[in-house]
């Protein structure tokens, strides 16, 4: 399963939000040294009840718009 999400660092919660087709995660940690991206897939897992390693980021690593891919099988 591939998606688009937004991203939110320094956000004052960690959220996941569906919003008119899109997906914003609101995540405490800056987005510094990769700190954002870490609790992302962590967070994401965690909501889609998978493992972190199968939650990865496919494009935007230094974006907000990210795109992510979920293996599900």
């Amino acid at each position: 399963m591939v998606f688009n999400i937004r991203v939110y660092p320094r956000s004052g919660r960690n959220q996941v939000k569906e919003e008119n087709g899109l997906i914003k995660v609101y995540l405490t940690h800056p987005a510094h040294e990769g700190l954002a991206n870490k609790q992302l897939i962590e967070l994401l897992s965690a909501h889609l009840k998978l493992k972190r390693y199968q939650v990865r980021i496919i494009k935007g690593g230094k974006s907000r718009n990210k795109v992510i891919e979920a293996d599900v099988s």
